[in-house]
């Protein structure tokens, strides 16, 4: 399996930004696809998680309302829409893959693969 994350970049304040995480080999559909991030000097922490059979998304509490993630099932690929950016917004967003069982959670040690992360900048 191979996740391949793409759509970072520089923002203004108050700007929206979507990412895109496209999965290859991956056996079926019974997987779960979440997004983390790293800040500089802080631990990586969960954003949102779908899960590809069902749809079924769930978030952070502190992103719920701003961010969104869908996925687009032809193209095997999960997006994390991302509204109202701030600074503190700016990490590494990385995503990930359960395909064990195809459950969302924000531990990360259930992931099996991981993308390479892709650079998000929110500019003051």
């Amino acid at each position: 399996v191979q996740l391949q994350a793409s759509g970072g970049g520089l923002v203004q304040t108050g700007g929206s930004l979507t990412l895109s995480c496209t999965a290859s080999g991956v056996a079926d559909e019974y997987y779960a696809i979440a997004w983390f991030r790293q800040a500089p000097g802080k631990e990586r922490e969960g954003v949102s998680c779908l899960s590809v059979d069902d749809g079924r998304t769930i978030y952070e509490d502190s992103f719920k309302g701003r961010f969104t993630t869908s996925r687009d099932h032809a193209k095997n690929t999960v997006y994390l829409q991302m509204n109202r950016l701030e600074p503190q917004d700016s990490a590494v967003y990385y995503c990930a893959a359960e395909t064990t069982i195809g459950a969302c959670s924000f531990i990360q040690g259930t992931y099996d693969y991981w993308g390479q992360g892709t650079q998000v900048t929110v500019s003051s």
